[in-house]
């Protein structure tokens, strides 16, 4: 089988299969890190915590959107 065939193959995939099929290429590609995604859960948690706390506060996809399309309008 060469690559179009392959592509072809796994095109006709439902995509819950395609997205496995994504995740495993790109797993072999960029092998997890434990220690890296331990980091990125303690970031995550702590962000968390702030949001939870009211340390920080949340803003809504709107709010952002609007945000950024006032800065290009500039």
């Amino acid at each position: 089988m060469n690559i179009k065939e392959l592509v072809s193959e796994a095109e006709s995939l439902p995509v819950e299969e395609r997205v496995r099929v994504v995740d495993v290429l790109l797993r072999s590609l960029n092998s997890p890190e434990a220690d890296i995604d331990k980091q990125w859960v303690d970031v995550a948690r702590s962000r968390l915590d702030d949001i939870r706390s009211g340390k920080v506060a949340t803003v809504s996809s709107e709010q952002v959107f609007a945000n950024l399309r006032a800065r290009l309008e500039r």
